[in-house]
């Protein structure tokens, strides 16, 4: 099936840095056809009603990357690695079986791959993800893929380190279910590879530290660089075609991208496109009354109870307040954080609720201006008013 779509020429150059010049074959190192590998994203009808997805095979694309990588930042990766954490090759082999073991969740139907599939950049297809007995929560599954360099976690920075974003899924009840982290320990102590495994890498019984310490581990090696953007940008000129040299411009100048995607307005980031803040741009409000959900949730911050805050993320409406769920800041209201773009090809459907299918879909919200204008839209999101070409014809599949 094939629609019309008409598309502004400097908007479908934008498109192009962003798109493949930033793939890495969904994990690292460079792709030879990464159109061929794109998974098409996941239709909520293809859901099973009262039953979680199936659990992704690990597959090559699982296994801890390289840090020999055109364009890694060798010496930052060495910075984010906690000093009460280090990286031992035990210790990864043992997150990598947990992240994909479903035995982890209380009735064993899910796992941490369940929402950060390799095959879709560490992502799931969905608008938002789908837990244990078919919860759907409601916010979209962010790529793991080089989320060792994140300041902060979640679409609201409500966790600081990969083991406090290890652990909140475990126990939340609408993705892995458990009551609490004593119930998840007390599981994965009752099996004797387990049993021993934790005996061999920290010496002691399964315990819930340790239990989030190894998947961190492992997801400190999900680092994805060596794209034909970072060969352009250590020097390889044609690494990137001429559509795409013209977008990463547009990228950091007219289209202002680098109001969000950069280090500051006038220093570009080609390492990870992001400023580690948080920004209202104008998604979901129209369809909730942030104000009353912000009055509704003020005890629940004042409690500190990041468990509780954590469930109200994911399952209720107030998930719609973002950051200010965490900080109860009013200039914080409906502020979510800049993703990473690395892999973006592959990681749609996009925004914090999934609410954008493709990349063109976002591209056409900012260069509209889109969203309903409200006391916190981030002052950056105004009309481009990009040029305009001349009407395309693409097929559906071609926007997957």
């Amino acid at each position: 099936m094939s629609i019309q779509k008409r598309t502004p020429l400097d908007l479908m150059v934008v498109v192009a840095v962003i798109n493949t010049a930033l793939l890495s074959g969904c994990g690292g190192g460079r792709p030879k056809e990464p159109s061929a590998e794109i998974p098409a994203p996941i239709d909520a009808a293809q859901q099973d009603p009262g039953k979680a997805p199936p659990i992704p095979k690990e597959g090559p694309l699982a296994r801890p990357r390289s840090l020999q990588q055109v364009g890694l930042p060798v010496e930052l990766t060495r910075t984010v690695t906690p000093s009460d954490n280090p990286q031992t090759p035990e210790k990864i082999a043992l997150g990598q079986k947990l992240f994909f073991d479903g035995r982890l969740s209380a009735d064993g139907t899910v796992a941490c791959a369940t929402c950060h599939d390799p095959a879709r950049a560490f992502t799931d297809g969905r608008p938002t993800s789908v837990g244990i007995q078919g919860r759907t929560g409601q916010r979209n599954s962010p790529t793991v893929l080089n989320a060792l360099y994140n300041k902060t976690q979640f679409w609201d920075g409500r966790a600081t380190t990969l083991e406090d974003q290890a652990a909140l899924p475990i126990v939340n009840s609408i993705e892995m279910g458990h009551p609490s982290m004593d119930a998840a320990v007390a599981k994965i102590a009752g099996i004797e590879e387990y049993k021993q495994a934790f005996q061999k890498v920290f010496g002691r019984p399964v315990n819930g530290t340790d239990l989030v310490r190894a998947i961190a581990s492992y997801e400190r090696t999900l680092v994805s660089y060596d794209s034909p953007f970072d060969h352009f940008i250590a020097g390889d000129k044609n690494a990137i075609d001429d559509s795409a040299r013209r977008g990463w411009e547009l990228f950091n100048t007219k289209a202002l991208c680098n109001k969000c995607h950069a280090l500051t307005d006038t220093k570009r980031d080609a390492t990870n496109f992001i400023d580690n803040d948080f920004h209202n741009i104008g998604i979901g409000i129209i369809r909730h009354d942030v104000v009353a959900l912000a009055l509704k949730a003020e005890k629940l911050i004042a409690s500190g109870d990041s468990e509780a805050i954590d469930r109200a993320a994911i399952g209720t409406d107030l998930s719609a307040l973002g950051r200010f769920l965490i900080t109860k800041k009013e200039a914080d209201t409906a502020s979510f954080k800049t993703p990473n773009l690395r892999n973006v090809l592959v990681t749609g459907p996009y925004f914090h609720d999934g609410s954008q299918e493709t990349l063109w879909d976002v591209m056409d919200h900012y260069n509209k201006g889109d969203g309903l204008k409200n006391p916190w839209l981030d002052e950056d999101i105004q009309p481009l008013a990009l040029t305009e070409g001349t009407s395309t014809t693409w097929s559906r599949s071609s926007r997957r």
